[in-house]
């Protein structure tokens, strides 16, 4: 059986990166640069403090809404580290002068799922990045909707890479009493949550954190679906 990876997204204090570290998910997420609305965006400085605290153990992701390769990349060296993902509304040109400057760095990208068309979106974004995230959004709002999405095509873009080495990141409306039903519809090799374990203030649940990783884990995809590599 092949173990599916969790991601937690959103951390803003040494609380919530101490909730997710006993949680032992496999990678935290901070969301710095935005252009839509985020409860959780941090200042270069504040994300750069909480990602010097994460062990090597742990892959430390950079979310952001930036549109210009240059000011990610800056970022991305500001807040030291291990992968850059993608999530505002960019070109191809964009991703890959970013892949091309990231300096060892992973990159994966945002696909939101709207509709079918997010098949065609995902395809014509493979080649440019190591992965992908399927993601719900909002007017307002490119990702921490709490909504999820139609997984028949998110589980449709997942199969156009079955047997490949692309990174399938399934998001969106995710927390620990769902994670094991849409990982067996989809099939990603990742799955990330934000909202999902977080408390009635905004604080990261350790609980909720707890029980959606060892969700995610216990939820092993079979071996017929061939492993995929990690979005350090």
């Amino acid at each position: 059986m092949i173990t599916v990876r969790a991601k937690i997204c959103g951390i803003r204090s040494e609380s919530d990166l101490r909730a997710v570290l006993a949680a032992e998910a496999d990678a935290a997420g901070f969301i710095s640069g935005t252009t839509h609305f985020s409860e959780d965006v941090l200042t270069a400085e504040q994300a750069r403090r909480l990602s010097r605290l994460v062990p090597a153990s742990v892959q430390r992701v950079l979310v952001t809404h930036l549109t210009d390769a240059g000011a990610i990349l800056r970022l991305a060296d500001r807040i030291e580290v291990d992968c850059i993902q993608l999530h505002g509304l960019i070109t191809l040109d964009t991703v890959r002068a970013v892949r091309a400057g990231a300096d060892g760095r992973r990159v994966i990208r945002a696909v939101h799922v709207a509709g079918p068309e997010a098949i065609d979106a995902a395809v014509e974004a493979a080649p440019d990045c190591e992965g992908i995230v399927l993601d719900s959004r909002s007017a307002d709002r490119l990702g921490g909707t709490g909504r999820t999405h139609d997984w028949s095509v998110s589980a449709r873009i997942a199969d156009k890479f079955a047997g490949t080495d692309f990174a399938v990141m399934l998001a969106g409306g995710l927390h620990p009493h769902n994670v094991g039903a849409a990982i067996d519809a989809v099939h990603p090799c990742w799955v990330d949550v934000n909202s999902g374990v977080d408390d009635r203030d905004g604080n990261k649940d350790p609980v909720a954190c707890a029980e959606f990783v060892r969700a995610a884990h216990d939820a092993a995809l079979p071996t017929a679906v061939p492993a995929r590599p990690r979005t350090e």
